[in-house]
């Protein structure tokens, strides 16, 4: 699964990296709404949203892009922002353009578990998953949020926010093994995966790997010329994956 900030460096640069990552083995795209105060991102994910914002990316605008390749991506696209992003819009409006659009999901790491109810409901109603999340200081939770999770649970790897990290500490799979005790539901684990070899022995614990910082660091570097370098990773992610 991978991630990318829409309108780094614009919006039409997003489409053409969205492109290639579906055509390089992407099995889930998770597609940034930038806001300006994004308390789960590193420096690395931080600039990437001061950039689209910078650059007039807008909700609507992002809305209007994905429709325009929606039926060209065969892997599903989730949306990852913040509450105040979609409470802003209107929940029910939101929702309802994600429909049009395509979007299968909604990632908002600020909403936890016990304020789920502020979206959850509204999420059912159109058809999307609120995807949960849960972190190595969620304990006992764990398989309480995994026993409701949608879609997919989103797993943390690390303690504090985004980035690339060196090495993964966390006893991930005492923690897979805590939700796979409690659901069905497939989990990927996020937050710090950067590179094929991290990703092919998270791999080994979870049903998928989430990575965002690295690819976002490689938009940074690459501006518009950033969706051959970034097709050319996550194949390299892949392909290590498939190793295993």
């Amino acid at each position: 699964m991978a991630f990318i900030t829409c309108g780094d460096p614009d919006l039409e640069t997003t489409k053409t990296i969205v492109r290639s990552m579906a055509s390089n083995g992407v099995d889930l795209i998770e597609l940034g709404i930038p806001f300006s105060d994004p308390t789960a991102e590193g420096p690395v994910i931080q600039g990437a949203n001061v950039r689209a914002l910078k650059a007039g990316t807008t909700t609507d605008r992002i809305f209007d892009m994905v429709e325009s390749i929606r039926d060209e991506i065969g892997v599903p696209l989730v949306f990852m922002t913040y509450a105040n992003v979609v409470f802003s819009y209107g929940t029910d409006r939101f929702l309802d353009r994600c429909v049009r659009a395509g979007i299968k999901g909604l990632i908002l790491p600020d909403v936890p578990y016990e304020e789920k109810e502020e979206f959850a409901p509204s999420c059912e109603r159109h058809g999307m998953c609120l995807v949960s999340m849960v972190a190595p200081t969620s304990h006992e939770r764990i398989a309480m949020i995994a026993r409701e999770s949608k879609g997919f649970l989103y797993v943390v790897s690390s303690l504090g926010v985004t980035g690339t990290r060196s090495k993964i500490t966390t006893d991930i799979g005492s923690m897979t093994k805590a939700i796979k005790e409690a659901t069905d539901t497939p989990c990927a684990v996020g937050f710090g995966i950067s590179t094929p070899e991290q990703a092919k022995e998270m791999s080994r614990h979870a049903d998928g790997v989430i990575i965002g910082s690295a690819i976002v660091r490689i938009v940074a570097q690459n501006g518009k010329d950033s969706a051959g370098p970034v097709g050319e990773f996550v194949r390299s992610v892949k392909d290590a994956m498939r190793s295993l």
